[in-house]
C-alpha cells in the first residue's frame, strides 16, 4: 500500500495511491497519518476500507504532495553508513552506528523548492532511505523484532551544509537542520510492498548529471539492526522516521566540490519509492 498526503502547505488530506493514478481519500478513515495512525494500526484499517469499494478520483498533473506522514516526533540520521561513503567523506568507518538527530520541522514534501540557508557556500545532497516506526521500541531483543516494528518506507533527501556541519564546531546537527532539509515522499510505502528493504537501489542527479548511485546492500548496519540498536539508547515512537544513510557521490567527496547553487535542480530515486524533484532557492 502506498500513503501520501494531497494539498497546500499545511492543508494535506490523507489518501491511499493505487494502480496507476487512482487514489482514494481517506480522511473518513484517518485524519492525517500521524503517530496515532500508526500506533492504533491504521495500515490494517485503510485495507479494509478500501477493499469496501471506497469512492476513487485520479491524482492529477500539477497537484501539490506533501511529505507522506505528518511531522514526526523525531528524525533520527545515521552518518556514515555506507563504506564507501565514509572513506570518500575521509572519514574513519564505524563500528558502531553514527547518530545524530534533525530537526523535524525539516520534513517538506517532495518536490517542493528547497531553501539555500543564508551565508551558505556548501550544500549538498544525500539521497536515503527513510524507514518509519510503527509500533513503541524501547529495548528490542533482536534485529528482527525491529525490522517487524517497520511500518513503512520512503525515499528521503538528507540535505546537509557542510560548513555548518563540519567547520563551525560543536555537533552535525547544526548543517542538518536548516529549513526544509529533509523532503520526504512521494508517497510512504508498507513494508508487504517491499520484498527485501536490503536491495533497493538509489540514485541522485543535478542538473540532469548523475551523482550518486547506490544500493541498500552496501549499508554497514541494515534497517533491523539500527532499529533494534536505537532502542538501547532511545525510545522510538510511532511515525518516528530513520534516515538510514547515503551511498558515495556527495559533493563533499569531490576532490573540487562543487556544491548546489541557488536555481539547481536535484532529482533523485529508490527502487518501488518514486522519485523525487526539487529546485533550489534562496532562504527568505
Amino acid at each position: 500500500m502506498k500513503l501520501l498526503r494531497i494539498g497546500e502547505l499545511g492543508a494535506e488530506r490523507p489518501y491511499v495511491l493505487l494502480d496507476g493514478d487512482e487514489i482514494v481519500d481517506v480522511s473518513d478513515v484517518t485524519h492525517d497519518f500521524d503517530s496515532a495512525f500508526f500506533d492504533s494500526d491504521g495500515p490494517a484499517r485503510l485495507t479494509s476500507f478500501v477493499g469496501a469499494g471506497a469512492p476513487r478520483t485520479r491524482l492529477e498533473p500539477g497537484q501539490r504532495l506533501g511529505a507522506p506522514l505528518s511531522r514526526p516526533g523525531k528524525i533520527v540520521c545515521i552518518g556514515l553508513n555506507y563504506a564507501d561513503h565514509a572513506d570518500e567523506s575521509g572519514m574513519q568507518r564505524p563500528n558502531e552506528p553514527i547518530v545524530f538527530l534533525k530537526a523535524s520541522n525539516t520534513l517538506s514534501g517532495p518536490n517542493d523548492p528547497v531553501f539555500i540557508p543564508r551565508g551558505s557556500t556548501k550544500t549538498d545532497w544525500e539521497v536515503e532511505l527513510g524507514v518509519v516506526i510503527g509500533k513503541r521500541c524501547r529495548y528490542l531483543s533482536t534485529p528482527q523484532e525491529g525490522l517487524g516494528s517497520v511500518a513503512g518506507y520512503l525515499i528521503c533527501h538528507d540535505v546537509s551544509e557542510r560548513e555548518f556541519q563540519l567547520e563551525r564546531g560543536g555537533q552535525w546537527v547544526k548543517g542538518k537542520s536548516c529549513e526544509t532539509f529533509n523532503p520526504a515522499g512521494p508517497w510512504l510505502v508498507t513494508p508487504d510492498e517491499i520484498v527485501d528493504p536490503g536491495a533497493l537501489d538509489l540514485w541522485l542527479d543535478v542538473n540532469g548529471e548523475r551523482r550518486q548511485t547506490g544500493s541498500t546492500k552496501d549499508m554497514i548496519f541494515d534497517v533491523g539492526y539500527l532499529i533494534h540498536y536505537l532502542s538501547q539508547f532511545m525510545v522510538l515512537e510511532p511515525g518516528d522516521i530513520i534516515n538510514t544513510g547515503t551511498p558515495p557521490g556527495v559533493a563533499l567527496g569531490m576532490l573540487d566540490p562543487v556544491y548546489l547553487r541557488p536555481g539547481d535542480v536535484v532529482e533523485l530515486g529508490i527502487t518501488g519509492l518514486g522519485r523525487q524533484r526539487q529546485t533550489f532557492v534562496p532562504a527568505p
